[in-house]
């Protein structure tokens, strides 16, 4: 599929105090980075506050987020949105940067289906608190952010991935539409940033699998395969934050009651074919553990049956049944909580944007000389979605 042609627009973005402090926020400390020069190997969570050498830039993508959530606020969206809502681009000129907002519109739409407030979008990504930084044990040279709430999370991505996002978002939204319980990460936003005359970079933000997070003892990222997908765990008793990858996740189970665990693996089944018919792969099922209290189990204690709407605003024509609602825990971030016996898990399947094209098969022909009789993340798409499923169906109970 194509993607759509995009209709720009330029406009002077108001000032408030949020983007004042751009101009008054230290200095980048030999320039602005995407990502550290010297990344230590083992860490976590980091506030971007003065000193940082991202805080200007930090500073900057929370100035500009502010203005850009302010359009959508003073002009809102009546209806679902149109094809030109699709490949609408707006640029917004603040003093020393610009922001551009891709696909604004169909974004707000959909943080709308969501029931997320805008006003409560924008404190979280305007100037309310520093961002943190997560130094991931990803292998990409992207660099990612949370913001100071821990409810969004922000990556930084090349070009052709956000083309490939864009060209992609009308299905997505239909997906959603038609699957409002879909395990697939939430994805809110498209921007690009560019400081002075330099070059454009670009970042997505999406609704944060692990959240709340003060009580997750575990985080895993799946791609059901074993080449490269071991990470060494953090010493016993560590503060450290590491996501942790297929290999060490081995002799592990997640443990569901019946229903959910059919829930899960039918989600699964309809997720991994629609990201196979996009012809996409190398998307990670994030994983993560979260011990229950004892006044939290039991199906009567936090489980509210959602059969009329699942989430406020999306309306389906579709029976609930044949959308696969489930139950949704009451709590904070539902849709990527599936409640066990004893345990909490957060799930989510993120990293939408590679697409299967000549430079990935090539890859895959070098992997298979390279790795005989392993298993690596390059394959096909119809590969890929089955054998993460087999995952899911081995590891569940």
């Amino acid at each position: 599929m194509a993607a759509p042609s995009p209709r720009p627009r330029e406009v002077l973005a108001p000032s408030p105090e949020a983007g004042r402090r751009v101009a008054t926020s230290s200095s980048s400390r030999g320039g602005l980075l995407w990502r550290l020069r010297d990344k230590p190997p083992r860490l976590g969570l980091f506030e971007i506050g003065p000193g940082h050498e991202l805080h200007r830039l930090t500073c900057m993508m929370q100035a500009g987020l502010w203005a850009a959530v302010q359009v959508s606020i003073d002009h809102p969206l009546l209806g679902p949105p149109t094809e030109e809502d699709f490949s609408e681009v707006m640029t917004q000129v603040q003093e020393g940067f610009e922001l551009g907002t891709l696909a604004g519109p169909a974004f707000a739409w959909l943080r709308h289906s969501l029931g997320l407030a805008e006003k409560d979008y924008q404190a979280s990504l305007g100037p309310g608190g520093p961002y943190l930084q997560f130094l991931s044990t990803s292998k990409s040279k992207a660099s990612f952010f949370l913001s100071h709430d821990q409810r969004f999370f922000l990556k930084t991505q090349r070009r052709k991935e956000v083309r490939a996002l864009l060209a992609h978002l009308p299905r997505y939204v239909q997906h959603l539409r038609r699957h409002p319980h879909s395990l697939l990460a939430r994805l809110l936003g498209v921007h690009s940033l560019r400081v002075a005359q330099g070059k454009k970079k670009y970042f997505i933000i999406m609704q944060s699998v692990f959240y709340p997070a003060s009580r997750i003892s575990e985080r895993y990222d799946i791609k059901g395969c074993e080449v490269s997908r071991w990470v060494d765990p953090a010493p016993e008793g560590s503060p450290l934050i590491l996501v942790l990858k297929d290999l060490n996740f081995q002799g592990k189970i997640i443990y569901l009651a019946g229903p959910q665990r059919s829930w899960l693996l039918r989600q699964m089944e309809l997720d991994t074919t629609f990201l196979r018919e996009l012809n996409v792969l190398d998307y990670s099922l994030l994983v993560a553990f979260h011990c229950r209290h004892k006044d939290e189990r039991g199906p009567g204690s936090s489980l509210v049956l959602r059969t009329a709407r699942s989430v406020q605003g999306v309306q389906s024509q579709d029976e609930p049944g044949a959308q696969n609602r489930r139950l949704l825990p009451e709590a904070p971030n539902a849709l990527h909580i599936l409640d066990g016996p004893e345990q909490r898990y957060f799930l989510g399947l993120v990293d939408l944007a590679t697409v299967y094209g000549l430079r990935k098969r090539l890859e895959h022909l070098w992997k298979t000389l390279r790795y005989p009789g392993r298993t690596f993340s390059t394959v096909s798409p119809a590969r890929y979605a089955r054998r993460l499923y087999q995952w899911v169906e081995a590891h569940t109970e």
